[in-house]
């Protein structure tokens, strides 16, 4: 059932990474085995994949046998499955899709060959009015142009939030970094560099804003013990709701890819 494709030693140190494929109904899904020496024990879970959106995640202590695993696997196998198939469409970046920008259904509408820029705009759709996202230029670098342009409105509307945030508990963040991430909204560096998901931009303003919170809190409290949760609430009341928003449309908005 298994096949593993590579091995190789990941970034991290003391962690190594191999490659397996697991059959789920016909269908190969790569499945990302990760030797972690602070487990004890095996976990599998799902990674959203910008790409196929199906990847599995198996985190192992170290010296795992292969067996082990394909028994684990085997064992999880219907978990896996069922997670898979509620997963949503991918949706592509490319002219007459329609994406979230901001909360708000808008179409990608490309206008025209030569040299030009990427605006949102308002078009007439028969009897309705709908918002766009117009693309100039040739249409080849359209996925490339329209990723690009929600990076910068992402960026935008992060560093607005942060500053605020902030201001009011009286910190600074060292920097502001846009990424292309799958296994988390944010994170905060010891020396203060924030990243974010990019992708985040297409939740509405009010998610954006928590996630920005949040990171922003660890600023001050670099863990998630109750003083921090108390901070994220302090400066964000409806972090619950938002929360739980991520939870149930985050993979939505994983599934929109160039």
């Amino acid at each position: 059932m298994l096949s593993l494709l590579k091995k190789r030693t990941a970034p991290k140190a003391g962690r190594v990474e191999r490659w397996t494929l697991l059959d789920i109904d016909g269908r190969n899904v790569d499945v990302k085995i990760v030797e972690n020496p602070r487990t004890s024990r095996l976990t599998l879970r799902l990674v959203p994949a910008a790409n196929t959106q199906e990847s599995l995640k198996v985190t192992v202590p170290p010296g795992t046998p292969d067996h082990e695993v394909d028994r684990f696997l085997t064992k999880n196998k219907g978990w896996a499955a069922a997670r898979l198939a509620r997963l949503p469409d991918v949706i592509r970046i490319e002219n007459g899709a329609t994406i979230p920008l901001r909360g708000e259904p808008h179409r990608i509408v490309h206008s025209g060959i030569g040299r030009g820029v990427v605006s949102v705009g308002m078009e007439e759709d028969g009897p309705d009015t709908i918002k766009v996202i117009r693309v100039f230029g040739d249409p080849r670098f359209l996925p490339r142009k329209v990723t690009e342009f929600l990076k910068r409105q992402a960026k935008q509307d992060l560093t607005k939030a942060v500053n605020i945030h902030a201001a009011s508990l009286g910190v600074k963040a060292k920097s502001i970094t846009m990424r292309d991430t799958t296994s988390r909204w944010g994170s905060c560096s010891s020396s203060g560099a924030l990243n974010f998901s990019w992708r985040i931009v297409l939740a509405p303003p009010a998610v954006l804003d928590y996630l920005a919170a949040h990171e922003v809190a660890h600023l001050r409290e670099m863990n998630h013990s109750d003083r921090f949760w108390a901070l994220v609430e302090d400066i964000c009341p409806d972090m619950e709701a938002h929360k739980a928003w991520l939870r149930a449309h985050g993979s939505g908005l994983h599934a929109v890819t160039p």
